[in-house]
């Protein structure tokens, strides 16, 4: 089984390019920085290092890729590990490593790390707001309207 699940950060906006021919297809290539659990020792500052992984999506995750990522948006990624190899112009035979995506969706709110969810709706309505922990709150007297108990 070649299953990957992955949640970082997006070092750049990603690079989007389509391909040639009768139906175009959209080729997303991103690097995630992901945070490894423990820190390294060998430094001596206990700083937490992360890894970075090439990435790439296509079709339709591609063009939400890139009408939606920029640098710094924290994704989660589902896909599977593709290896191949190249050589290079100088005759050297590189290896590469890439996740091919299969899904990817926002990590955290578009608004985290700014702004505010908890405005009330401008309609005036009871409608759900986010709290301050980014969970719904539901309003009062809304049991009779879910289709659940």
């Amino acid at each position: 089984m070649n299953k990957v699940i992955l949640m970082g950060r997006l070092t750049r906006d990603p690079d989007v390019r389509y391909s040639q021919g009768e139906n175009p297809l959209a080729i997303a290539r991103y690097t995630l920085a992901v945070d490894r659990r423990f820190s390294r020792k060998d430094g001596g500052d206990g700083q937490q290092t992360a890894d970075f992984i090439s990435c790439k999506a296509f079709g339709r995750s591609g063009e939400f890729a890139e009408k939606y990522f920029r640098k710094g948006t924290k994704i989660c990624v589902t896909g599977r590990i593709e290896t191949g190899s190249y050589t290079n112009k100088d005759g050297v035979k590189v290896y590469t490593t890439e996740v091919v995506v299969e899904d990817q969706e926002f990590a955290e709110s578009k608004n985290s790390g700014s702004g505010d969810f908890s405005q009330p709706a401008a309609s005036g309505s009871a409608a759900p707001v986010a709290a301050a922990d980014g969970f719904m709150n539901i309003p009062d007297g809304i049991d009779e309207e879910l289709p659940f108990n």
